[in-house]
């Protein structure tokens, strides 16, 4: 053999070629009608295989969402007391956006299929129920001092899932086109502005040095009086605080 040969293309790993031949036959044939002995056939590979990497037929149509799962979970689990709560679970939404915008094309594939079997549908939003488990599981511990830290744990959660689907769904239904990024960042910045703490400017050096002083700097003196209802949850009372300040 010349050494100017072209060598033989590599074989792409057992779990791509199943997802490969998975997608091939439900474009060809349709979901209901592919069979899992169909894609191993296929793929070259034996049902054992198929199982070592999905536990049914429907996980292949969602394959990277274990791994996905694995590094918000991560992520989440790395973020210290400095980590603002709300920005940190928008950020790891944006975990989930970059696995959909790594393949666009076959992410736009898997949706059009979601949207024609109800069954694959039922699994998808139990994968999106897990995610915003995750979400609201960070968020319970770093709320735990609050008396409604459960509760706005939970709100939150969902709020965020459902600020990144809506501009995850939306650019999937334009097939791809456009920067889901720049769409997701928009819709998650509603989420921060409405519930996040807004990030605190260091106070400059003058007024820093007066205010250790005891004597007045700038508007120092300024004083807020705020009526709110006694019964108010305490996060609402913020919330008026942070308007009344101009901080909302």
């Amino acid at each position: 053999m010349s050494s100017s040969s072209a060598a033989p293309a590599a074989k792409p790993p057992i779990r791509d070629a199943l997802v490969a031949a998975a997608f091939r036959l439900f474009l060809e044939r349709g979901y209901e009608q592919t069979t899992v002995d169909d894609i191993v056939a296929l793929a070259g590979v034996g049902r054992r295989s198929f199982f070592r990497y999905f536990p049914s037929k429907e996980d292949v149509v969602f394959p990277d969402h274990e791994r996905c799962l694995a590094d918000m979970t991560a992520f989440l689990a790395a973020g210290g007391a400095e980590h603002e709560p709300v920005r940190r679970v928008c950020d790891a939404a944006r975990l989930v956006l970059r696995m959909y915008a790594e393949n666009p094309a076959f992410s736009v594939q898997r949706y059009r299929l979601t949207r024609q079997v109800p069954g694959l549908r039922a699994y998808e939003l139990s994968v999106v129920w897990r995610y915003e488990r995750a979400l609201a599981e960070y968020l319970r511990a770093r709320f735990a001092g609050r008396p409604d830290g459960t509760l706005r744990a939970d709100v939150i959660a969902a709020a965020v899932v459902a600020a990144h689907n809506n501009a995850l769904r939306s650019w999937l239904r334009s097939e791809g086109k456009g920067d889901p990024g720049a769409a997701v960042d928009h819709a998650l910045g509603y989420v921060q502005k409405t519930y996040g703490r807004p990030a605190q400017a260091a106070p400059a050096p003058a007024r820093a040095a007066s205010a250790a002083a005891g004597a007045p700097a700038g508007q120092a003196d300024d004083v807020v009086v705020l009526v709110s209802r006694r019964d108010a949850p305490l996060w609402r009372v913020v919330q008026e605080l942070e308007t009344a300040l101009g901080r909302g």
